[in-house]
């Protein structure tokens, strides 16, 4: 097979088809996630937690939030380290957990924590036996090491060995209540199933991981879970105008494409890795969240314009329960859109949120 070429255009085109953002939308949130590959839970609620943004997003005001809770309370969908991922799919990580800390010389490093403080271990699975989905604040810190970080996890022991239990196939989120987790063990929250051997699985979560993003890099950005690259899964290709070879799903080639517009999450995945966002779509942004008023140029929480193929803009909202309006304070043009359309887009959003839209809902 030799290298596809393809025009940016192209590129953009399977890229936003792969991700369900077209205008043929999933037939319901199984189908969606199971295209997607995961939802990414974030409780930021600017304007959405995140996974009912990217829901919304492709289903349309036919999704509801209960139908998330639902197909987590059925297993149907699984929280697995922060990522919604198909029931199915978890064949696919079982051998990786059964392998950990694999060769990872900073994972062996917490496997050593863990055996320091095997005490505590056994204490927090006898716990959770008895008592079955647990928040980690109802459990007692019996480390005897305390865990250290630079970060926000320092000195939260119970919390870091949860993650790490979890990392292990010991533990399992159950459940959320009001947004906390409660934790179980998790032969009591996965589906009995054969494990697909570990190098199998890498390139199984390969391909997937490549259908639903459509075209992607061999090798990029590390992220802490879900990669960015998808290794040799697909094909080679390579975009004019865009230095690199890529990996491109055959099945995205040769398809019609009919956009439309879409408001999309800052941790869309179409945007997530920022490198291929700009290589694909020339958009600039950044998630502004964690930067000081005055530098801000698009806002705390500004959503990506998708039009058709085309990054155009960003919309500054934030969603005011108390005073029942979802305030727009900018639209930002970056290329020419159809304003209608984005405007109605962000009723449509307003409306679905149960709120008014406000503020300047104008270019």
């Amino acid at each position: 097979m030799g290298v596809h070429r393809l025009s940016r255009a192209e590129a953009r085109r399977i890229a936003v088809r792969a991700q369900l953002l077209d205008a043929a939308r999933p037939d319901g949130l199984l189908d969606l996630v199971h295209g997607l590959t995961l939802l990414q839970h974030d409780q930021t609620a600017a304007v959405a937690p995140n996974a009912h943004h990217i829901a919304w997003s492709r289903l349309g005001p036919a999704y509801s939030p209960a139908d998330l809770t639902r197909a987590l309370e059925s297993r149907e969908l699984l929280d697995l380290r922060g990522l919604i991922r198909p029931a199915g799919d978890m064949a696919l990580h079982l051998a990786e957990m059964a392998a950990w800390p694999g060769d990872s010389s900073w994972r062996a490093a917490m496997l050593e924590w863990v055996r320091a403080n095997d005490a505590c271990h056994r204490d927090i699975l006898r716990r959770l036996e008895a008592q079955g989905p647990t928040a980690a604040k109802q459990l007692p810190d019996t480390c005897v090491v305390p865990w250290k970080s630079t970060g926000w996890t320092n000195d939260r022991n119970v919390l870091q060995m949860l993650e790490i239990m979890i990392a292990r196939g010991e533990v399992a989120v159950s459940s959320r209540l009001r947004g906390e987790r409660q934790f179980d063990l998790a032969e009591r929250v996965y589906p009995a199933m054969t494990a697909v051997p570990l190098e199998e699985a890498r390139l199984l979560r390969n391909e997937r991981r490549l259908g639903a993003l459509g075209i992607a890099r061999a090798r990029a950005a590390e992220t802490m879970i879900e990669p960015n690259g998808v290794g040799e899964a697909g094909e080679e290709a390579v975009i004019d105008g865009v230095r690199g070879k890529w990996r491109v799903d055959p099945a995205q080639l040769d398809q019609p494409f009919e956009g439309r517009v879409a408001l999309l999450s800052p941790l869309d995945r179409l945007v997530y890795d920022r490198k291929r966002m700009v290589d694909l779509f020339e958009f600039d942004y950044q998630l502004e969240m964690y930067k000081p008023v005055a530098k801000r140029r698009w806002g705390y929480w500004a959503l990506p314009i998708l039009d058709g193929d085309r990054l155009v803009g960003k919309v500054d909202a934030t969603a005011d329960r108390k005073a029942g309006v979802l305030r727009v304070d900018a639209i930002h043009e970056d290329e020419p859109f159809d304003e209608t359309e984005v405007v109605r887009e962000i009723e449509s959003l307003a409306e679905w949120l149960g709120l008014e839209a406000a503020g300047s809902i104008a270019v």
